[in-house]
């Protein structure tokens, strides 16, 4: 029987704030499942967030990784893949398989749109109506569309297991956003078949999202991966770390002189709180 062939795992940060546990734990997971394979750990900066990516934040990260006892090999940045976003998100448009929205937040929200697993579920207001051309446009996938054409589809979770392909709780989500090249959605789908990931490690709170992402590469024909979504490292208040919450740096305690490999073993121990 061959063997399964060594693993690629990735740590994809945007420098648009500094790093936390919670990522220190995402990037632990992926380089040890990496390393226990035999396979490569990859560090790529995803840095196509406008005026807030902040260039000096990669360097940091850098650092970080490094404290905390983690070998890694870097490929490109975002901002040097804008052409391959483009590209794919043309091949989409002339398939019928986009549709311009030029709705607001306010909007969506005042049309009594439901939250789901990635925000609000946009309602389909400028799905059957031409787009205003004064007004800024994303552009949003057709769910019912991609999925015709791609029929039934499957991923497979290492931790969950196999997973039908449901974009039910998630609606036509944005992949080229009014302010940038590409939607999360869009660009990391492209990066990781790029960068021949086959094992995408993240927090469990993407795990909605690998139902999108499992259909744009049927759409586009891209390699399948496997995924593994790990449990969440939480605060105090039982909530999950997060940048915009303030949630404290890993720099600050790398300045602070505390051991980082000391840090790491410790979440790898399961030594701090994990959600799920």
């Amino acid at each position: 029987m061959d063997r399964p062939a060594p693993p690629v795992t990735r740590f994809a940060p945007s420098p648009n704030g500094h790093l936390h546990l919670g990522h220190a734990l995402s990037a632990i997971v992926a380089h040890d499942l990496a390393k226990a394979g035999g396979g490569r750990f990859l560090l790529r900066i995803e840095d196509i967030d406008g005026p807030r990516s902040r260039p000096e934040l990669a360097e940091e990260f850098r650092r970080d990784l490094e404290w905390l006892g983690l070998e890694w090999d870097e490929v490109p940045a975002q901002s040097t893949r804008l052409a391959s976003y483009a590209a794919a998100a043309a091949a989409l448009k002339a398939r019928g398989l986009l549709y311009p929205c030029t709705c607001t937040r306010s909007e969506i929200e005042a049309a009594g749109a439901l939250p789901g697993a990635d925000g609000l579920i946009y309602t389909g207001a400028c799905k059957h109506r031409l787009p205003d051309p004064a007004r800024p446009a994303a552009w949003r996938l057709d769910a019912e569309k991609a999925l015709a054409e791609t029929g039934s589809l499957v991923w497979d979770d290492a931790l969950a297991g196999p997973q039908p392909v449901d974009l039910a709780g998630l609606g036509d989500v944005v992949l080229v956003r009014k302010d940038l090249p590409a939607s999360y959605h869009l660009a990391v789908t492209l990066d990781d078949a790029a960068d021949g990931v086959t094992l995408v490690t993240r927090g469990a709170d993407l795990f909605a999202a690998s139902h999108v992402h499992r259909t744009l590469q049927a759409l586009l024909a891209l390699p399948v991966p496997r995924w593994h979504h790990h449990p969440l490292l939480l605060g105090p208040d039982g909530e999950k770390l997060a940048k915009r919450r303030g949630s404290p740096a890993l720099a600050e305690r790398r300045i602070a002189g505390e051991d980082g490999r000391v840090l790491a073993q410790q979440l790898r121990m399961q030594l701090l709180s994990l959600g799920t």
